[in-house]
């Protein structure tokens, strides 16, 4: 499906399309109430709740005042029916703030004033410097002369770096006096949330151009909630408004993630309505069997010889109704009131600040700090999650010479300053690859120093140490690039960009020499995406060795090439993949199969070797949450040598001989089959401690076992406590952390980058770094951190004080509400099993609301063990990860003790304190208090009060 923007036509398309009106709103003033009721009332608990308030309106079976049910059913509706109504409020308020913004739009051929939420689909939108972008536009024209502008799409995607936008090829020339009257059609999707892609076509009517088609991608549009930076103005074609801006389409709520403890109080409440029902049926049948022998015999009952038709049923009601509380009222409200406060305490921690960023840790998910207790697997990235993300350029393989490998740094290698000193033709071109195949865009600051705008800490690092060897990009003028060497400067025409994908794993650019005339294909990437594309006579040991080499000292390694091609050559493919381009219909794997026509036969110039140095902390916290017998997998997208290098870098593995590591490889099924029976059995057999055993699999390996080999490849994750994951894509990382899920454990997935946004999503647990790639991946997260390192406090403290807290809370909940729907019952016994009730309305609601509240409070801030201890003792983390104070507990004997101390604490408190009340004179034996608290129900409530406390 596609629709059809027809630009500067201001009312073709008002009835066609929504206009610019923001709406995150999830309630209105007419549908609150009824649509939060229906909210709440599709939980069992509520609406079991609900019917027991329902039935105590019926005076006839009602043991006690109705008031006592409905008064804290209505007021625990009301707390979240407030909390409600207050973010809806707060997302309104936002809105409001959002739609009400004055922008420029051309009307009638003339620029004027509107709100935002007035702009209709194909207006043509004004910006200035600074400006927030108000809806998603197809750009048309800037101030710079080359169709240049600067973006900032921090609130989009998280990336702090500005991002370079461009005017069509089309509007290139059109005058700025001309923009406000210019006329044509946008042919594009339907909207969609995928921020990273936008594939469409323009075509400007005459007189500007004569329906020529030029294809649009994301690099012509600026998104709704951008900045414009660095350039004075900029205009554009509103395609997407309001909701269905890619914002608006990727808004909306999460799922909430149900915790352990959750599903267990769930299923636990469950099961004590069974029991309940039983308890009525017996306690029901008993009381109309005691009613038809003994009542009527007793002058003082007067029951009729005949009632209604309906009699039998009314002594189990009225059970039902005494026995309603065993299913505590208040357990979600108390748990909802404590869980937002574990999340404070993480919000609060002063000891989870990054010092040197100021960043501290935040909870934006505050209904699973308890999970954080429970974890058993962590699968996390590599690059800015484990390491720092600060390249630096260490060494390099040029034409089979090695530079770098005495001193450590080539860029201090004098055999390679000497080679540039003397304009060695190799050096020279493998240094013009490393300074202009890429996206970086140079800026030059007030002083008059080249600043560089990089989306790739890879570039930046390859871009910067061309610098320092004397081939400085300097300049990019619209298609022109300008690098300084030796003092003369050379100048590139770029004709097209082959950006890098996942599937690719290279990137190319197509440019001419403007000083010859000479078109050269340069190209970077991956070593299995470059090496075996080389041309049929060139040699590729030295540098498959190269690759090997430095991948064993933990080096991130990238293939440098490049090709001459002929004039014919590329115009017969320039055409083709503009006729790519300019698709609809899979463009991206359309770009991909041209592409793949003119990458091959590359003269392979060198490989390049950049430092990504280990986060500080990161071998002692994994170390130390692997004694508290938490798992790890490595997910990376960088090589199996690098990876390896980094996981025993990180303490993930032990080294040989202790340490085994077993490999998966194969590009066919059956190769893969036969490594992966060949690692399960060596898995089953093994006599080494499981940490000390892992797998390792590459990402082509791995979707074949995913996908024809799942159950062994199950059973494989099930014994292996390590995973080193290389080579693999965001969907592969996502896939690993559902396979987990499957098998019953709980997972934690944490990384810093957008490509590990589906993984942080999927996993029972997401945690995001604010680190140099960006928010998106800590926005997207349940927790986020500054470093790595706070991962160890994050688990062993916060997540341990949060599991026993709220699984105390739980069980006290139940054994308070058991303790005192007991006493009803045995009072029962006493009281011809009838369904009368021992205590009255008053003492009911006063009983939860007030006498048994203070161990919630207190349960907040309980620390059985200090913080140190349990640093320095993680392995105490194995009583909560088991799940013992609660969640295994109650699926073995824990409920069962639970019970029987409620049953023999009532026991206590009734018989013995009645058969006090019976025993003592009524003359000459009370004191005061006695007087005063004649009846038993009193003295049972005290009793309650304190046992339930000491419960």
């Amino acid at each position: 499906m596609k629709r059809y923007v027809y630009i500067n036509d201001d009312e073709s398309l008002q009835e066609l399309y929504c206009d610019n009106q923001i709406s995150n709103r999830k309630y209105t003033v007419l549908n609150f109430l009824p649509k939060n009721l229906w909210e709440q009332f599709s939980r069992f608990m509520n609406q079991y709740f609900l019917l027991i308030a329902c039935l105590q309106l019926w005076s006839l079976i009602t043991p006690v005042n109705p008031a006592s049910t409905w008064g804290p059913l209505i007021f625990i509706f009301a707390v979240s029916a407030s909390k409600e109504a207050w973010d809806d409020y707060n997302r309104y308020l936002s809105d409001k703030k959002a739609n009400e913004k004055e922008v420029w739009v051309v009307r009638q051929g003339i620029k004027k004033h509107v709100q935002a939420q007035d702009i209709h689909v194909g207006n043509i939108v004004w910006l200035r410097e600074n400006d927030e972008v108000p809806c998603d536009l197809v750009l048309i024209g800037t101030s710079d002369p080359q169709g240049l502008c600067y973006v900032e799409t921090a609130a989009l995607d998280g990336e702090t770096d500005l991002k370079t936008r461009v005017i069509p090829s089309a509007c290139m020339g059109i005058d700025f006096e001309l923009l406000h009257k210019i006329k044509g059609v946008i042919e594009c999707p339907n909207p969609d949330k995928d921020i990273r892609r936008f594939d469409a076509n323009l075509r400007l009517f005459p007189p500007f151009i004569d329906n020529d088609v030029c294809p649009l991608t994301i690099k012509n549009t600026i998104l709704q909630s951008c900045y414009l930076r660095n350039t004075e103005w900029a205009c554009g074609v509103a395609v997407y408004t309001g909701n269905e801006t890619k914002l608006g389409m990727s808004r909306g709520i999460p799922e909430p993630k149900l915790t352990a403890m959750d599903a267990m109080i769930d299923k636990l409440t469950g099961a004590i309505f069974v029991f309940q029902i039983v308890v009525v049926m017996v306690l029901g049948i008993a009381g109309n069997v005691w009613k038809d022998t003994e009542a009527r015999k007793q002058w003082y009952v007067l029951y009729p010889y005949e009632g209604p038709w309906y009699e039998l049923l009314v002594i189990p009601l009225r059970f039902e109704l005494l026995c309603s509380i065993m299913i505590p009222i208040s357990i979600k409200v108390s748990l909802d009131l404590v869980k937002s406060l574990y999340a404070k305490f993480i919000d609060w921690d002063n000891e989870m600040i990054d010092q040197e960023t100021g960043i501290p840790s935040h909870a934006a998910n505050t209904a699973i700090s308890e999970d954080l207790g429970q974890v058993e697997y962590i699968l996390t990235d590599k690059t800015g999650t484990l390491t720092e993300n600060r390249m630096i350029f260490r060494r390099c393989c040029i034409s089979g010479i090695f530079y770098g490998n005495e001193s450590g740094d080539a860029l201090k290698d004098v055999e390679l300053l000497n080679a540039v000193a003397g304009s060695s033709p190799d050096v020279v071109r493998f240094l013009t690859v490393m300074a202009i195949c890429n996206t970086v865009i140079p800026v030059k600051s007030k002083t008059g120093a080249i600043l560089y705008k990089a989306q790739s800490q890879d570039e930046d690092a390859l871009v910067n140490a061309a610098a320092r060897l004397h081939v400085v990009y300097v300049n990019k003028n619209a298609n022109i690039l300008e690098i300084r060497f030796n003092g003369s400067v050379i100048q590139y025409e770029v004709l097209e960009t082959l950006e890098f994908t996942s599937d690719r794993k290279r990137m190319s650019v197509v440019v001419k020499d403007c000083q010859n005339g000479k078109i050269i294909l340069l190209s970077k990437g991956a070593d299995e995406a470059i090496l075996p594309y080389a041309y049929a006579g060139q040699q590729t040991r030295t540098f498959i060795e190269a690759v090997e080499q430095y991948a064993q000292l933990g080096l991130r390694t990238l293939c440098l090439a490049w090709r001459e091609l002929k004039e014919d050559e590329y115009q017969e493919w320039s055409l083709m993949f503009k006729e790519a381009s300019s698709t609809l219909v899979d463009r991206e794997w359309r770009i991909a199969e041209v592409c793949q026509r003119l990458e091959h036969d590359f003269e392979i110039l060198g490989v390049t070797a950049i430092e990504d140095r280990l986060q500080d902390g990161v071998p002692e916290t994994i170390e130390t949450l692997r004694k508290a017998g938490i798992n790890f997998w490595m997910l990376t997208g960088d090589k199996q040598n690098t990876a390896i290098q980094i996981a025993l870098s990180c303490n993930f593995i032990s080294p040989e001989p202790k340490g085994q590591l077993l490999l998966i490889d194969g590009k066919t099924e059956d190769e893969v089959c036969r490594s992966l029976e060949r690692v399960l059995l060596t898995m089953r057999i093994t006599s080494s401690e499981p940490k000390d055993v892992a797998f390792v699999v590459d990402g082509w390996a791995l979707e074949i076992a995913l996908k024809h080999y799942r159950k062994a490849f199950t059973e494989l994750a099930i014994l292996s406590r390590t995973a080193i994951c290389c080579r693999v894509t965001p969907s592969q990382k996502a896939q690993l952390v559902e396979l987990l899920k499957s098998c019953d454990y709980r997972t934690l997935a944490i990384g810093d980058g957008g490509n590990d946004v589906r993984m942080i999503q999927q996993a029972d647990i997401g945690v995001g770094i604010s680190g140099r790639e960006g928010l998106q991946a800590a926005r997207a997260a349940d927790y986020s951190i500054g470093k790595f390192r706070f991962l160890k406090r994050l688990i062993l403290v916060h997540g341990r004080y949060s599991y026993n807290r709220t699984a105390f809370l739980s069980q006290y909940s139940f054994y308070k509400s058991l303790v005192i729907c007991f006493i009803q019952i045995f009072f029962s016994f006493i009281s011809g099993v009838s369904g009368t009730s021992l205590f009255n309305s008053v003492s009911l609601m006063a009983y939860n609301v007030f006498y048994t509240s203070v161990p919630v409070l207190v349960s907040v801030l309980d620390k059985d063990l200090s913080e140190g201890t349990i640093m320095q003792h993680p392995q105490i983390l194995f009583y909560c990860q088991a799940g013992r104070a609660f969640v295994v507990a109650l699926e073995t004997n824990s409920f069962t003790i639970l019970q029987h101390l409620a049953i023999w604490g009532n026991l206590v408190a009734f018989y013995v304190i009645n058969w006090i009340f019976s025993a003592v004179p009524s003359s000459g034996m009370y004191t005061i208090m006695f007087r005063l608290c004649r009846q038993p129900s009193y003295w049972i409530t005290m009793f309650l009060i304190v046992a339930a406390g000491m419960g």
